[in-house]
Order: C-alpha cells, then sequence, then structure tokens
C-alpha cells in the first residue's frame, strides 16, 4: 500500500529543439516559437526520403558535460543529451550538497530506442568492412540503459538503477516508477527521465515508410500542428528532459528549492494494437483515471493537460476521446489543453520528461503554452487547446500525457507545492 510520503521536484535538466537548457527552452515554449527544420544529420535526406524535416538539437557541444573527451566520442548521441540533462537537473536540484546517504539516491534515466545511430554505423563497418573493424564499445554505446549507468558511476548514486523502456512513454514511466520507489521507501530521491536521438537513417525510414511523418517539407515550422483538421503526421525530434524528485523531508533537509509536487501517476495498456491508440481513448482514459486516484483530486481540480498531442490523424481525435472520457463536463467547461508538440515535434522517448518540465513551468509562472499551428480545428478534436498564443491562467494541478506504441500509456499528475 502507498504511504504518505510526499514527492517533489527539485530539479530539472532540458536539451530540446527549442534550446539547450530549461529557460531557453521554456521562453521558446511561451513565445509559440518552432523547433522544426530540414533535417541536417540524415545525409541525401531530400533525394532519399518524402519526409525532409525534423525537431534537431541545435549547437549542442558534449564537452563541458565529460570530463575527458574520449568519454563523450564512447557515447551515442542520445546518452550524450541524457547525461548533459542529467548533470543539469543534479546541479539545478544541488543534489550532491548536503546528501545524507547516496545509496538511497537511484537513477532512472532510459531511452524509447537507444543508441540506433551507433547501432547503424558499427552495422555499415561489419558489411563494408570486416568483423574486426567493429568498435569494442558498441553494446554499451547501444543499449537504452548505459546513460543511466554511467549517471550513478559518475555521482556514486546507489539506489535504484535501471531504464524503462515503453517507446513514446518512456519518460513519464521513468519518472512515475522512481516517484512509486520513493513512496513506497526504498529510496529518498532520483534522477530519471528520457533521452532519443533517432533522426537517423534508419529512424527516418521506419517512420517515413509506416506513413507517420509530416511532409510538409515547403513550411518546416507549420509542420507540426496536433489537432488541425490539416494535419498529416508528426515531425520527429530529439532531446532529453530529466528531473530530480525526492521525498518532501529528504528535499526540506537538504535546503532544496522545490518546483512542484507530483501526486498521482496513472499506467495502463490498450491491449488493442501495435502502433495504433484505442479508438475511443479507454486506455488513455483508464490512466488519466488512476492518476486522479492516486491525487486524490476530482477531475475539476485540473486546470491544464499538456497533451500527448502528436499531430497524427488518429491519434489527436482518440487522446480527446480520453480526455473527454477522464474529465465528462469539465473537458468542455474548464480544462485547457495544449500540445508543446507543435513546438519541439516528437521526441518520442524524451517527451514525456520535457513536456513535464513545460507542466511545472505552466504551474511556477501561471502561464499555459500554446499549441501553435492550429488554424483550422478539427471538428473532432473540439477541445480548448490553447490555439498559437500562451495565455495567463490560473494553474494549480496540471496532467501530462505520454502514450506509446504498444499501447503503453502514462499519465504524471503536478501540483503547485503550498508546503
Amino acid at each position: 500500500m502507498i504511504n504518505n510520503r510526499r514527492v517533489v521536484i527539485t530539479g530539472i535538466g532540458v536539451v530540446s529543439p527549442l534550446g539547450n537548457d530549461l529557460n531557453t527552452t521554456w521562453e521558446a515554449m511561451k513565445a509559440g516559437k518552432s523547433g522544426v527544420g530540414e533535417i541536417s544529420l540524415v545525409p541525401n535526406v531530400k533525394e532519399d526520403y518524402s519526409c525532409h524535416i525534423g525537431a534537431e538539437v541545435k549547437n549542442f557541444d558534449s564537452a563541458p558535460f565529460f570530463s575527458k573527451p574520449k568519454e563523450a566520442r564512447r557515447m551515442d548521441r542520445y546518452a550524450q543529451l541524457a547525461i548533459a540533462a542529467s548533470k543539469m537537473a543534479i546541479e539545478d536540484a544541488k543534489l550532491t550538497e548536503n546528501l545524507p546517504d547516496k545509496n538511497r539516491v537511484g537513477v532512472m534515466v532510459s531511452s524509447g530506442i537507444g543508441g540506433l545511430g551507433t547501432i547503424e554505423r558499427e552495422h555499415q563497418k561489419l558489411l563494408e568492412r570486416s568483423p574486426s573493424r567493429v568498435s569494442p564499445f558498441v553494446i554499451p554505446m547501444m543499449i537504452a540503459n548505459i546513460a543511466s549507468g554511467y549517471v550513478s558511476m559518475e555521482y556514486g548514486f546507489g539506489g535504484a538503477n535501471m531504464s524503462i523502456v515503453t517507446a513514446c512513454a518512456t519518460s513519464n514511466h521513468s519518472i512515475g516508477e522512481a516517484w512509486r520507489i520513493i513512496k513506497f521507501g526504498d529510496m529518498d530521491a532520483c534522477v530519471c527521465g528520457g533521452a532519443e536521438a533517432s533522426i537517423e537513417p534508419m529512424g527516418l525510414s521506419g517512420f517515413n515508410n509506416m506513413k507517420a511523418l509530416s511532409t510538409r517539407n515547403d513550411d518546416p515550422q507549420k509542420a507540426s500542428r496536433p489537432f488541425d483538421s490539416d494535419r498529416d503526421g508528426f515531425v520527429m525530434g530529439e532531446g532529453a528532459g530529466i528531473v530530480v524528485i525526492e521525498e518532501l523531508e529528504h528535499a526540506k533537509k537538504r535546503g532544496a528549492t522545490i518546483y512542484g509536487e507530483i501526486t498521482g501517476y496513472g499506467v495502463s495498456g490498450d491491449a488493442y494494437h501495435i502502433t495504433s491508440p484505442h479508438p475511443e481513448g479507454e486506455g488513455a482514459a483508464r490512466c488519466m483515471d488512476m492518476a486522479l486516484k492516486h491525487a486524490g483530486k476530482n477531475r475539476n481540480e485540473v486546470q491544464y493537460v499538456n497533451a500527448h498531442g502528436t499531430s497524427t490523424p488518429m491519434g489527436d481525435i482518440c487522446e480527446t476521446k480520453a480526455i473527454k472520457r477522464t474529465f465528462q463536463d469539465w473537458a468542455k467547461d474548464g480544462l485547457i489543453v495544449s500540445s508543446t508538440k507543435s513546438m519541439t515535434g516528437h521526441l518520442l522517448g524524451a517527451a514525456g520528461g520535457v513536456e513535464l518540465a513545460a507542466s511545472v513551468m505552466a504551474i511556477r509562472d501561471q502561464i499555459i503554452p500554446p499549441t501553435i499551428n492550429l488554424d483550422n480545428q478539427d471538428p473532432e478534436c473540439d477541445l480548448d487547446y490553447t490555439a498559437n498564443k500562451a495565455r495567463e491562467a490560473k494553474v494549480d494541478t496540471a496532467l501530462s500525457n505520454s502514450f506509446g506504441f504498444g499501447g503503453h500509456n502514462a499519465s504524471l499528475l503536478i501540483e503547485k507545492f503550498t508546503g
């Protein structure tokens, strides 16, 4: 049985297509900026692919986050992003200061896909040269848990160290399960979230060939348009979103600054299809219901939902139905929704971490980030999605949704910290 230990957020680290830290990313979100452009990470993108656009992290320098250059070279890009965001979150939380027991601090950082770029490049060496040319570091470079292991070793954090892989729900599951472990008393703090760097030939080919991606190549910044009638698919993104969460008394004793409190976590499975969501949003609704139940909240006590909102024709409709199933009349009478993926693109396994950060900042600043490019709202998506401009609003409680291929659903409920 979950006990009464309260869990708060004390540090946030973000690397995104909108900026290489939390504040830059948040300011861009409030301004309604798009991080989408022509892909530079995939060779011959215009010649070989029908989708030429993505939301890449720009001007990222891994050097400041590694004591030795060779350490960065032995990491896939996803792990570099994860470690950068983790270190920013740890520094933000001042987690290494006044820390009573490192063995009660965990690390749960993961990726939906892992080191895809490493796999591609090393496999090419195998085919074109010889097995002897494959790097001896290929296995640790490609696996989705290595960033979590690295952070644990770097800081000597001896608590739970694992990586949950649930596609686009990866970050929310990592944060939610860390929350659960802290609630049960087996950890006092955890560095948790997700990272992704799959804008690679294989990643682009796979999503492109399943017709999941927008091909609005002539106007990239307008391509990600959740809930709009003219949406034609999601935009691949990359980045990392990591938070430090702590048991409340542990945070207070350290003198930590508290961003907000996680009070609910919902988890469910659609049990329906490998890539499509349940058409009536049944699994997603159960997930949100569970988060509300954990928090002891009535539906009309939630002011804001940061939607999964990927900009896919089916997904946006199904999530709208799910929100209406959970929130009933409140879905139209008072709830405000937005999709920050309209600006960041879809960060896959990193999405939930960045979107939780956006939800926390919305509570801090009492500003709801917009859904940009919402010019012609789909009649089947009939909620208030904060179209095109950020909005000042009273936000004490927010819900952040993440849903992944395979029917994996995860929702996090965050509240303003009141002591």
